[in-house]
């Protein structure tokens, strides 16, 4: 029992993956009828847009069908789309089943009757489609057979109009009925002319096309009833009544053509009899007028041979003519050809010239610039180097200058050392050879000392001596001589 439900519930896996394999398969067709419909239709909007304004009324016509065609697939695809969430509800279903259950009988039957639910949804939706599409590709057959039939009906409207010599006008017909009465001529004959005067025509009223149409699906069914259908689909603008008619009328006029055979036959034969009878009375008369109407014919035939030999002149004249013109304008074309062959040379050798002479120009002008660039360059080097140079020798100018200065400073201190180390030994002595005693005076202290004695002095009168020195701004040592 066990192994039974197992294999159901494998079976029920594997029609779960045919079905989506289906449902994507089927998915993708109508993606792509989806995107053929798309693009039939931008072409047809393109098509209607540009002949919109030659062909105002058939289009409105032609816009009015095609909304009641549009409104008819938007229905078609309400009811597509109802279906497929019909066939998608049931396939949800079916996987919901089979989340997380254990198999068991009760299980698997449920899943047999959803699966066998869901695929009978499915067939019927194939099945209905199927039949749309036969009646689509048989409306689609007849249209096309619509469409050629009118396409050769439009061709013939093209081709020059060819007069059958059996019918004819109407007022000639008039005329061959009231003479062929007074003539005595059977009334079989004349029959089939009234008949024609007044049913339209040699073709009942149709045009040729359409005439031959019907006597060509006539012929292949001789006359059967069978052909009926046929002739609609070959006359898209008739009806089956139109048709009955003109096989009516049709009928009608066979009848009446064998009976004029007839007639004609007989009529044929008595004219026969008539003409035998006065055949020998016409012989003396027409050889008479056979001979005087060969001396005509004789002098026409002089007279058309002048006119022909005349022709013949002014034709050759003409050609030659002609001739002589088409020459000269050839010539004239050559030689207008041959000038513009040499302005379109000269103007390419000027063009030339002028890119040589631009090119040499831009040549020279960047030569000079590279020129007056590398002299610049050279230039600066050599104002960089002269400017080394003097810095160069002004550096060394007062190196050598704080150098004197420097050793000047350093004999000078070394001068005064000299001269303090002599003064110190000079005292030193002094004080060896004198040992003063020194008494203490406390009034010493109230007296003025030797250096405001000297500043109280009276100074004589300024301004008439030479100025010994100038106060300014200190000079540094590394600039003195400069």
């Amino acid at each position: 029992m066990e192994c039974d439900v197992l294999t159901s519930h494998h079976s029920a896996q594997r029609s779960e993956d045919r079905f989506s394999q289906q449902k994507t398969e089927f998915l993708r067709n109508a993606e792509k009828l989806k995107y053929q419909i798309e693009k039939l239709e931008k072409e047809k909007m393109v098509k209607v847009q540009g002949r919109k304004n030659i062909f105002p009324e058939g289009l409105g016509l032609l816009e009015e069908f095609d909304k009641g065609l549009q409104d008819d697939r938007n229905t078609e695809h309400v009811n597509l789309q109802n279906q497929m969430v019909k066939i998608q509800n049931g396939v949800l279903r079916f996987q919901r089943q089979l989340t997380d259950v254990k198999p068991t009988p009760l299980l698997i039957d449920k899943l047999k009757e959803i699966m066998t639910e869901v695929e009978n949804s499915i067939n019927t939706f194939k099945e209905d489609q199927h039949q749309s599409f036969e009646m689509l590709l048989k409306e689609e057959r007849t249209c096309s057979q619509e469409i050629s039939a009118f396409e050769k009906k439009i061709e013939t409207w093209f081709l020059p109009v060819k007069v059958d010599p059996q019918l004819p006008p109407a007022s000639s017909a008039k005329v061959c009925v009231a003479k062929a009465l007074e003539d005595g001529i059977h009334p079989e004959v004349t029959a089939l002319e009234a008949f024609l005067l007044q049913s339209g025509g040699q073709h009942g009223g149709w045009d040729q096309y359409d005439q031959q149409s019907f006597l060509k699906v006539w012929t292949r069914y001789n006359g059967k009833p069978a052909y009926r259908k046929e002739a609609l689909i070959y006359l898209p603008g008739k009806t089956l009544h139109d048709i009955e008619q003109h096989e009516q009328w049709y009928r009608e006029f066979l009848h009446l053509h064998e009976k004029k055979k007839k007639a004609i036959h007989q009529w044929k034969a008595e004219r026969q009899q008539e003409r035998a009878t006065r055949l020998h009375q016409q012989e003396v008369q027409e050889s008479a007028a056979r001979r005087e109407k060969e001396a005509q014919v004789e002098a026409r035939q002089r007279q058309a041979e002048e006119e022909r030999r005349e022709a013949a002149a002014r034709l050759q004249e003409w050609k030659r003519q002609r001739q002589l013109c088409m020459e000269k304008e050839e010539e004239q074309r050559l030689t207008e050809e041959i000038q513009q062959r040499r302005r379109a040379k000269e103007e390419r050798r000027r063009q030339l010239e002028v890119k040589l002479a631009l090119e040499a120009h831009i040549r020279q002008k960047k030569e000079e610039e590279e020129l007056v660039s590398r002299h610049q360059e050279e230039q600066e080097q050599a104002d960089m180097e002269e400017k080394r140079r003097v810095a160069g020798q002004s550096i060394k100018r007062f190196l050598e200058r704080d150098f004197q200065k420097m050793e000047t400073k350093v004999q000078e201190r070394q001068e005064k050392e000299k001269q303090e180390l002599e003064k110190h030994k000079r005292l030193a002595k002094l004080k060896e050879k004198a040992e003063a005693g020194v008494s203490r005076d406390p009034a010493r202290l109230c007296k003025p000392t030797k250096g405001w004695e000297e500043r109280t002095k009276e100074i004589g009168p300024t301004g008439g001596g030479p100025i010994l020195q100038m106060f300014h701004r200190a000079v540094p040592s590394w600039r003195q001589g400069l």
